[in-house]
């Protein structure tokens, strides 16, 4: 499963991709940058039949 973050040192912002059994990959990105690799890697909201921070989070849906 391919795991992405978002970074901010103070100074910079950077978009973090985890494989497992991989090094991470973590490169400097603006804010808009990052939501393109959201989109592209289905993180932008949940999707029927992938697995996401959507699903795993219920985010998006309220508690009880």
């Amino acid at each position: 499963m391919l795991v992405i973050r978002r970074m901010d040192d103070g100074k910079r912002s950077y978009t973090a991709m985890f494989l497992p059994g991989e090094e991470p990959r973590i490169f400097p990105t603006t804010d808009q940058e990052h939501a393109r690799i959201l989109q592209i890697y289905k993180q932008d909201k949940p999707y029927e039949g992938v697995i996401n921070d959507f699903t795993e989070f219920q985010l998006g849906r309220d508690a009880k």
